[in-house]
């Protein structure tokens, strides 16, 4: 899959694999060597002056492309291929073998098992504190499932959802039902990040950096004194400021939703409403690529399918098609600026990107 998606992304950006100089993977979550940058230069061909592994969970993807734009402001590359592929791993691989055993002492010995139930507690309280209704995160479900069905490819394109839908699903971890949480697939996604001077001329419209922001601190929620606050907030206020832009400004947003709460959650701390606010102002927009808030146009991870370490991916080359108008029937008209953002674990690391039209 990897070579697969190297090659096409090569040949969409209109270079020659010799001058790719530059190489960012992540860490396939069901599948890993040692030395793998080394291991997948070897096999694809590629002769290299910078090449690294981002192991950020789900905010890996999204930060892959500032240190690629790093790596090429430092002079040590001029085309960095940022490729991300995995597989869904069935039941061969249990998945909290994977995780870190932090705070497993509190959790998982009270069936508290990561991450279905971290969400789950995360949703209860948000309600709780602040009245967010299940209605608030079904239409969530909806509105990307309604964006999938333009989207070739996804995995749930072919079936919409309606609200009652939504709610009518198994619940699997109270307060979120099966179609508010992703699921695992194969599959993978790459982007190509050039220096200005060097970008290709290949008839395609130019994407940039704008703004790039980065936080965290804890893999567990356990270590957060409020769990309805992520570090989105501060990577986002980084990006915005970098950029010299405000949340108002974007055209779009695609935002990391392994579950429906992660969407609303970070509405509020990417700063497109107020704290305690989500609820309402999912209420009160259209949020299909059509609408006035348009989120996730692809249909996001939960109908477009989570392929593990690369679902974040997905976000990203979503927010590259949009900026260049190459979305088809999906495509936000008159876009220009774009946030995406990356989320690791449960609300851990946060990445958060401003894209802009690069002429």
């Amino acid at each position: 899959m990897i070579a697969g998606l190297a090659r096409d992304a090569i040949a969409d950006a209109g270079l020659d694999k010799d001058r790719i100089d530059g190489l960012l993977l992540t860490v396939p979550v069901f599948g890993y060597s040692a030395f793998f940058p080394s291991v997948v230069a070897d096999n694809l061909g590629l002769s290299l002056g910078y090449f690294d592994v981002v192991e950020l969970g789900g905010a890996s993807s999204a930060g892959m492309i500032w240190r690629a734009a790093a790596a090429i402001e430092a002079g040590l590359c001029n085309h960095v291929l940022c490729v991300t592929a995995d597989l869904s791993g069935g039941e061969t691989t249990p998945f909290g073998l994977l995780l870190p055993p932090g705070d497993n002492e509190f959790e998982q010995p009270f069936g508290a098992s990561p991450p279905n139930a971290g969400y789950a507690m995360i949703a209860r309280r948000h309600m709780h504190e602040f009245g967010t209704r299940p209605e608030h995160l079904a239409k969530i479900a909806v509105s990307q499932r309604a964006n999938a069905l333009k989207t070739p490819g996804a995995l749930f394109g072919d079936t919409p959802l309606t609200l009652d839908d939504v709610l009518g699903s198994k619940l699997i971890f109270d307060p979120l039902h099966l179609y508010e949480i992703v699921s695992p697939c194969t599959g993978g996604a790459a982007i190509i990040v050039s220096r200005r001077s060097e970008a290709p001329q290949n008839g395609h419209p130019h994407v940039a950096l704008l703004g790039a922001g980065e936080a965290g601190s804890h893999t567990s929620i356990t270590s957060r004194r409020d769990i309805t606050t992520s570090w989105a907030k501060d990577s986002a206020a980084r990006a915005f400021a970098m950029a010299d832009l405000a949340p108002e400004r974007a055209d779009f947003a695609q935002i990391y939703d392994c579950y429906t709460i992660a969407v609303l959650m970070f509405l509020e701390d990417l700063g497109f409403c107020a704290k305690g606010q989500g609820g309402a102002f999912v209420a009160e927009r259209d949020m299909g690529f059509a609408g006035d808030f348009p989120c996730n146009t692809n249909g996001g991870q939960l109908s477009y399918g989570q392929a593990g370490a690369a679902g974040g991916m997905t976000h990203v080359v979503e927010g590259v098609r949009q900026l260049m108008g190459r979305a088809g029937e999906r495509q936000v008209r008159g876009a220009s600026v774009g946030v995406v953002h990356g989320n690791g674990g449960v609300m851990s690391d946060q990445v958060t990107l401003i894209l802009g039209n690069g002429g």
